[in-house]
């Protein structure tokens, strides 16, 4: 009889050694696979919908409320990427741009699931990704007609804009937290399953990365060669603006007693919505500050999940 109690003790130890480095290798193979990652582009919805039922399986739909620390990683949300827009501007509109949607740009939704893996409240999270996208559907409009571009007062209305950014936004949130509530209610053996094996959203969401980082390079590699110097600025403009967000979203909170949470919540970005944004609302170039940002956070993302695992592995 074969030992599968050895087996799955080596399986265990392999997804330990191969976890802090999943993020990296996603990112890698989008790069590599661009060209073919057309193709699934349409999967990547469906997984972070899976992804994000996984996760808000761990909600308790009790705990569900907008606290202090959601309105102050909100005001520095919409105030500083407003601030960096016209701190930019005077320089290059597509550099403020770029920079600004970085900032502006909602949660991610898939921040409770990094958060939930660094300790973090996913909840917590949860909620304030639910109210930035909502902030974002709301102002966006207006501040997009007013920086020009692909104007929304042009063959978009205000309503128009409004109502197709939360159908972009609105059921790859709502729809996953929903039905996870109802499981509960209706079925919850299987909502008891999906909760308990939480590390599968994590290798979801590195396949996911795959999709979204391969649509970007090959977004990237189809603008002119005389575009590179704009698009080095505006990548290092995401970078510094990266750095800045997970710093004082950590610092906020901090306060609360949740430095993660504060620093998911403010600083991982729905890049995927960002793209969308920047090339129908912005300087299409601008699309490029977003694109950036993906590898940025995530390499810090992955920094943060090495160090813990390491931390662990110690204990």
């Amino acid at each position: 009889m074969p030992d599968f109690g050895i087996y799955g003790m080596n399986i265990a130890h392999f997804r330990q050694l191969i976890k802090p480095w999943m993020l990296p290798i996603a990112m890698v193979i989008g790069m590599i696979f661009h060209s073919a990652i057309e193709s699934v582009q349409f999967l990547a919805p469906y997984l972070i919908f899976i992804m994000l039922l996984i996760t808000f399986c761990k909600v308790n739909p009790r705990e569900l409320r907008f606290g202090k620390l959601s309105w102050i990683l909100l005001a520095v949300q919409m105030i500083g990427g407003i601030g960096v827009y016209f701190a930019l501007l005077p320089i290059s509109s597509a550099l403020a741009e770029g920079a600004f949607i970085c900032v502006f740009c909602p949660t991610a939704t898939a921040a409770p699931v990094i958060t939930g893996m660094l300790g973090g409240s996913v909840t917590r999270v949860a909620m304030y990704s639910i109210i930035s996208n909502v902030a974002v559907a709301l102002t966006a409009p207006a501040l997009f007609e007013y920086m020009g571009g692909e104007s929304l007062g042009g063959s978009v209305t205000f309503v128009q804009g409004f109502a197709t950014i939360c159908a972009k936004v609105g059921p790859l949130i709502i729809l996953p937290l929903l039905t996870a509530f109802i499981l509960k209610a209706v079925a919850p053996k299987a909502h008891h399953a999906i909760a308990t094996h939480q590390s599968l959203s994590f290798y979801i969401w590195a396949i996911s990365l795959i999709i979204v980082v391969g649509k970007s390079v090959s977004f990237v590699m189809r603008e002119p060669s005389g575009a590179v110097p704009t698009m080095i600025a505006i990548a290092s403009a995401a970078l510094i603006v990266c750095i800045i967000q997970f710093i004082i979203g950590r610092k906020i909170g901090r306060c609360f007693g949740d430095p993660v949470a504060g620093a998911q919540g403010l600083a991982q970005k729905n890049t995927v919505l960002a793209i969308w944004m920047s090339l129908n609302f912005l300087s299409p170039i601008s699309s490029v500050g977003p694109a950036s940002y993906i590898l940025w956070q995530n390499t810090i993302n992955s920094a943060q999940i090495y160090f813990k695992t390491r931390r662990e592995a110690k204990q």
